[in-house]
């Protein structure tokens, strides 16, 4: 049965759909979404200006280019996030500017009840030691690679509140959910995202794997930090991961080329654009990715689907392939790779024994992201396998 506060939200959502209904027959979900984004405006590296506010200063970035962080006086902080929207994080006991541009999604602080549907962020709130922080979460604790989030999970100090396209509405209610932390497939539910914004609760679009820098994904820490007032925390963190970059700045590339990639149930082989992170990963660390100029004709995403016959024709000799099992299941053996094409008997990578597959966990390791970096270096420079985090040599 609901509860008391449970029926009183549910009833104002209700209201609202009924009005959409009732002003042109069909709902205006579409551009409910698109006034509160900043989708369609400009990312600007500029201070909104907020009545009642003195804007003091700004929070330092080294590679994120997708959120800015704005501080006021008395502790306020803004949080503007491309293509999602501005969020003002009000300090506990005080209030947001009653004249405030109503565009802004505030967040009250203590923040300490997160519905996490970004699996990608879990790592750099356990960075921070954050974990308390999070109530609930959108991944069973089978699902996670975090194993301090697993182990919470397990000790019932984070519940699953279901996928974050079939939330628990109920649970998220009853457990005065404070904050939901959404991926970027929650723009495929927008219909789920503005249900929970009519609960009452604040919805917020982690767009880390919109970062072209591989660290810029790890940047996001900071981010975080600013809801749970870990700013000093995260820095040093950051600051620690970065250092994988300065260690390898003097190394003069090795010229290797490299394809990383998976290959669909259709046969057919996803790698990523030229722009993306991951061949920015594999330039720092001293190699070429194997396609210099590869974009996305068809979206805005970096991933780009090839036919077995392109991908062959393009990456037949690569020095190495790196099998991407963070989205596929990994392949432990050259048979395994064989059984999904033979065309890979030709590739010059399988002949010379450089194939490799990285770990399932990867994609929510964000928190640890330089040690991708090192491991690509220790296999362009026949480093020790021993000393490796994520890739695995099949063979």
């Amino acid at each position: 049965m609901f509860n008391k506060k449970m029926k009183q939200r549910i009833c104002a959502v209700l209201l609202t759909a009924v009005m959409a209904f009732t002003t042109a027959g069909i709902p205006v979900m579409a551009e409910e979404i698109a006034s509160d984004t900043a989708a369609d405006e400009e990312f600007k590296d500029e201070a909104p200006q907020i009545p009642g506010l003195t804007y003091e200063s700004e929070m330092e970035l080294k590679y994120a280019q997708c959120f800015h962080v704005f501080y006021y006086n008395d502790g306020y902080a803004l949080i503007d996030i491309k293509d999602d929207g501005q969020f003002l994080v009000v300090p506990e006991g005080k209030e947001a500017p009653a004249d405030m541009d109503k565009s802004i999604t505030v967040i009250q602080k203590p923040v300490s009840r997160i519905y996490l549907a970004a699996t990608s962020a879990m790592a750099l709130f356990n960075a921070i030691d954050g974990l308390d922080s999070i109530r609930l979460s959108g991944t069973q604790a089978s699902g996670w690679y975090v194993d301090e989030a697993a182990q919470a999970m397990e000790d019932g100090k984070i519940l699953f509140a279901g996928k974050y396209d079939e939330p628990d509405y109920e649970l998220l209610i009853n457990e005065d959910c404070d904050l939901a932390i959404e991926s970027t497939m929650i723009l495929h539910s927008p219909k789920v995202a503005e249900m929970i914004k009519e609960l009452g609760i604040p919805v917020m679009i982690d767009h880390s794997s919109y970062e072209t820098h591989p660290l810029g994904r790890t940047e996001w820490v900071k981010l975080y930090s600013v809801l749970l007032g870990k700013e000093k925390e995260a820095a040093a963190f950051f600051d620690d991961q970065a250092k994988v970059i300065e260690d390898l700045s003097g190394f003069t590339n090795t010229e290797k080329t490299v394809a990383y990639f998976y290959i669909n149930t259709d046969g057919s082989a996803v790698v990523r654009t030229s722009d993306d992170y991951i061949p920015k990963m594999i330039e720092i660390a001293g190699g070429r990715y194997i396609f210099p100029d590869l974009k996305n004709t068809e979206g805005t995403g970096s991933s780009v689907r090839l036919t077995m016959e392109e991908f062959y024709n393009q990456a037949v000799n690569a020095d190495y392939l790196i099998y991407n099992a963070s989205i596929d299941s990994p392949i432990t053996s050259i048979d395994d790779l064989l059984a999904k094409s033979d065309l890979f008997a030709d590739f010059k990578a399988v002949k010379d024994g450089n194939v490799w597959c990285t770990g399932k966990q990867l994609y929510q390791a964000t928190d640890i992201v330089g040690e991708l970096i090192k491991d690509v270096h220790l296999m362009l420079t026949d480093g020790d396998e021993k000393d490796m985090t994520f890739l695995t040599r099949v063979s």
